[in-house]
């Protein structure tokens, strides 16, 4: 009986323990959520979901955290995938997930569906059908659908795309497909009233369209003109999000093209978000409300705990054709972030012995397609179809290593391993993570600030090996020829500057174009200006012009507040992405980073030989991989009289693979700037250098650190220690204040407020 009381009494005590954890973790989740409405901008129709439904946000605490994109073949319980019937299970994990955080839930195939209207009449060698098809309770359900059918012996391929899209089904008609096009898009979009005859599902618009195109297939497979093994699905832009979805869940769709699909679609959402100036959650959320789940609200700023990622959504179409369609300079999504989640993937279409059946296609220009594009995705489904074959070596494709398609623009490791020959070896490499500024290599203290530019070199030694080999280079002059031409300028968004700011467009070092931005109201005068370059983030669709709208672009409240802006796109983004396609077989004992460095070294010396500016007061600023190119540029040319640098590092030798940020694969293997420190991974503490010793080499110069205080690619205690090791060299250089390290209250993106702050910082004299 007393062990009975004892038992009884421990249960009851173990409940009220678990009973007061899940409180406070109540109360936690609803202070979460309190600051998140205060951080986010509003949104009515999230915050009225949130009083509907009572949803807080997931305790974060107990999510992983993950900056690299999940790996689709390992299951939630920890097991890896190993074979196609391991797939299929992890496929239907993988799509619950999506149902809870992306798409919301879809009914069951209803089953009875039928043609309610119908109009039959023929165009020449076509014949055109127009129905309505009803379905679900009560046939309350009905759904618009053209069919354009060539007159022949079938069966044919199906085309099937959104009422919007009815002229790429022309196309496709024209070389032998049948032709369907429904009403599941805004230009006609039956669906939405769908949702009071299934109240039980919490669907969204896009998985609603999607859901449509399967009951269009229901009706398809009764058509005997109808090749059923061969129905293709295609999409533009939020079509292109849908047709993923609809390929994910239903498996009879035979390929499917999605084209410029962005944040949501193709670009997952780790390496397109607005910390590299990307359509990310936030604004994805808040524009397009009913697109997407949401839930997905809660992880603006925190997108590596979110439990999936787009790469998976491709990967549960394999190992059906699947073609992801992207433009160079499309602003709603990024062609280095389409390729991370088509080499994310990969692997499952690779499980699936399809490995070819993954392919990019790229196109020139921005969001639009042309009549060229869509003949182009015909071609593709003739190929995968098996009607004909795409013509050789296409060099608009990209597709699985070994393929006679060629690889994807942006280089890899591997690539740098091959051009290279290079193998690091860490071991052969000390230890120094105890290492101290004020001492040299060998250890021995220093005890005079005479002896630091002796010191001042031995760092810089160690960061020149890192950055690898320079090829010879001369000063270039600066000069009109070679400038931006007003069409592409547009096409970037930088045609037409404010009415009070001048727009000078100018070429510099290696033929590279530049934008010299100042008041107009110096114009006339012989007033010399202090000069910001700036260094933009991982924006790859508009160099240095911002591609998400939130707010004066950056370059414009710089400018506008009386300072010169000298503005060019990096390495890669913008108008130079084609030229970093084959870097490393051009400069295989180099490195993009020592690339984009001397570019900017090239602008220095562009605006210290302007009239406009004053040669003293040159200055860097850049945000997220533009400050981690800046810190260096600062480090190694002591004309930069300083630098700012936003959300640009965390410590390397700190940044281990337990601290969920990435570590240094963010620099060395996803976008390899750095691909000689890739060796050190699991190795840090034998990183040649790190960024005290960089910060370390700017000094005394005056430098601002800001970083975010919700940052998932950072550590900020790792921060602040680094800090407080360069702020010794500051001191002892007699310039303790000239570092001033600052963190602010938001999550990881460039706002407005944080331009005006910047403009009127003390620390730039």
């Amino acid at each position: 009986m007393k062990l009975r009381a004892s038992v009884i009494l421990a249960s009851g005590l173990v409940w009220l323990g678990t009973a007061a954890q899940a409180a406070a973790n109540l109360e936690q989740r609803q202070e979460l959520l309190a600051r998140l409405l205060h951080r986010l901008p509003s949104s009515p129709p999230w915050e009225e979901w949130l009083e509907r439904t009572g949803e807080l946000p997931p305790d974060f605490d107990t999510l992983p955290r993950l900056a690299d994109l999940p790996d689709p073949l390992l299951r939630a319980d920890g097991r890896v995938v190993q074979t196609p019937e391991d797939w299929s299970e992890r496929r239907q994990e993988l799509l619950g997930l999506f149902a809870y955080y992306l798409t919301g839930t879809v009914p069951a195939a209803p089953g009875n569906v039928r043609v309610g209207e119908r109009h039959v009449g023929s165009d020449g060698p076509v014949i055109l059908e127009r129905l309505t098809l009803e379905f679900g309770p009560g046939h309350q359900a009905t759904l618009g659908l053209e069919l354009i059918v060539p007159v022949g012996p079938g069966p044919f391929p199906v085309f099937l795309t959104q009422h919007n899209h009815r002229a790429w089904a022309l196309v496709a008609v024209s070389r032998g497909y049948v032709g369907c096009v429904y009403a599941g898009s805004d230009s006609q979009d039956d669906t939405g009233a769908w949702a009071r005859l299934w109240p039980e599902h919490d669907w969204s618009k896009l998985t609603r369209r999607a859901w449509a195109a399967s009951r269009v297939i229901d009706y398809l497979v009764t058509r005997p003109e109808v090749d059923r093994q061969r129905i293709a699905l295609t999409g533009h832009s939020r079509n292109g999000k849908t047709a993923l979805i609809a390929a994910a869940l239903d498996e009879r769709i035979g390929a499917v093209i999605s084209s410029s699909s962005g944040a949501g679609g193709a670009c997952s959402f780790r390496r397109f978000s607005e910390a590299q100036f990307g359509e990310g959650i936030e604004l994805l959320t808040r524009v397009f409300p009913d697109w997407l789940h949401p839930r997905l609200r809660f992880f603006a700023g925190r997108e590596h705990q979110l439990p999936l990622d787009q790469h998976q959504l491709v990967a549960c179409v394999a190992p059906r054709p699947t073609l992801i369609s992207t433009a160079l300079n499309d602003n709603v999504e990024s062609v280095w972030a389409i390729e991370q989640t088509y080499q994310g993937a990969l692997p499952v279409f690779t499980l699936l012995g399809a490995a070819d059946a993954l392919q990019l296609r790229y196109r020139a220009g921005g969001h639009s397609t042309r009549a060229e594009d869509i003949e182009a995705y015909v071609d593709w489904l003739d190929a995968q179809f098996g009607r004909r074959p795409l013509p050789p070596a296409r060099r608009d494709l990209a597709a699985a290593p070994g393929s006679a398609i060629p690889a994807p623009i942006f280089p890899t490791y591997t690539q740098w391993e091959e051009s290279s020959g290079e193998r690091i070896r860490p071991e052969e490499f000390p230890d120094r993570s105890g290492a101290d500024l004020l001492a040299d290599d060998d250890g021995v203290a220093l005890t005079d600030p005479a002896a630091w530019p002796a010191r001042r070199q031995e760092i810089r030694r160690r960061i020149d090996r890192a950055l690898g080999e320079p090829p010879p280079g001369a000063v270039g002059q600066v000069s009109h020829y070679g400038a931006e031409p007003n069409a592409e300028a547009a096409l970037l968004g930088r045609a037409a500057p404010p009415p009070e700011l001048v727009r000078e467009s100018l070429n510099f070092g290696n033929y590279l174009r530049a934008d010299l931005y100042y008041r107009t109201n110096v114009v006339g005068t012989d007033r010399r200006l202090p000069v910001f370059v700036w260094l933009h983030p991982i924006s790859v669709s508009h160099g240095y012009v911002a591609g998400y709208d939130r707010g004066e672009k950056p370059h414009l409240a710089l400018a506008r507040s009386g300072y010169a802006v000298f503005a060019f796109d990096q390495l890669g983004f913008g108008s130079r992405i084609l030229e970093i396609r084959d870097f490393y077989r051009r400069y295989p004992r180099w490195s993009l980073l020592g690339k984009l460095l001397r570019d900017v070294r090239a602008a220095v010396d562009a605006v210290s030989s302007h009239p406009r500016i004053d040669p003293a007061q040159v200055y860097l600023v850049g945000y997220g991989l533009g400050g981690l190119v800046g810190l260096h540029a600062a480090a190694l040319d002591e004309r930069v009289a300083g630098v700012i640098a936003v959300a640009a590092f965390t410590p390397m030798r700190s940044d281990t693979a337990d601290k969920g940020t990435g570590g240094l694969a963010r620099w060395t293997h996803w976008l390899p700037l750095l691909p000689r420190l890739g060796g050190f991974r699991g190795h840090e503490a034998r990183l040649p250098y790190d960024y005290d010793e960089v910060l370390a080499l700017i000094a005394p110069r005056p430098a601002l650190v800001i970083t975010p205080g919700l940052d998932y690619e950072s550590t900020f205690e790792d921060l602040r220690q680094c800090m407080t090791r360069a702020r010794r060299v500051y001191a002892w250089l007699g310039a303790p204040d000239s570092l001033v390290f600052q963190r602010t209250e938001d999550y990881n993106h460039f706002t407005p407020e944080l331009i005006w702050c910047l403009c009127g910082v003390e620390t730039i004299r």
